[in-house]
């Protein structure tokens, strides 16, 4: 088997059940959450964020499946599927899209399906989102 193929079916992290995560997590591979996480989630490869797994945080990836709870933007670079149990609370940037029946999802969905409109969507969105953030310290600040 390639190397290529063999590292997408290759878990490199797995946060378990019953397992609180605060921080970060940048991942090379396939990541598998059924914990809890407040952070955000870089990953390579694959995602998948369990039945039971409950995440406060944006998560990126290639391929993102999601059964739990997600509070955060989700940006997958080749397709996201929102299995019955899942809960998407925030954004949803992808090339394809597959929602099962029950799934709820409370946000913008952007479904890009070339490469280039993929990346100038998401290069406005990032964009749009730090506008927004430094919004507060610019009106604290008097506008300066």
């Amino acid at each position: 088997m390639p190397q290529g193929k063999y590292e997408e079916f290759s878990i490199n992290t797995i946060i378990g059940p019953n397992t609180m995560l605060k921080g970060d997590i940048d991942v090379a591979g396939f990541t598998r959450i059924d914990g809890s996480i407040i952070g955000n989630i870089n990953a390579k490869g694959r995602v998948v964020i369990g039945e039971r797994a409950r995440v406060k945080s944006n998560v990126s990836g290639s391929i993102i499946t999601i059964g739990g709870v997600v509070y955060g933007n989700v940006i997958a670079t080749d397709s996201i599927l929102i299995l019955s149990t899942g809960l998407v609370l925030c954004d949803i940037i992808t090339r394809r899209i597959q929602a099962d029946d029950g799934c709820l999802i409370h946000g913008r969905v952007y479904v890009c399906h070339d490469k280039e409109t993929f990346s100038h969507t998401l290069s406005e969105y990032k964009d749009a989102q730090g506008i927004k953030s430094a919004l507060p310290v610019f009106i604290k600040n008097g506008g300066k």
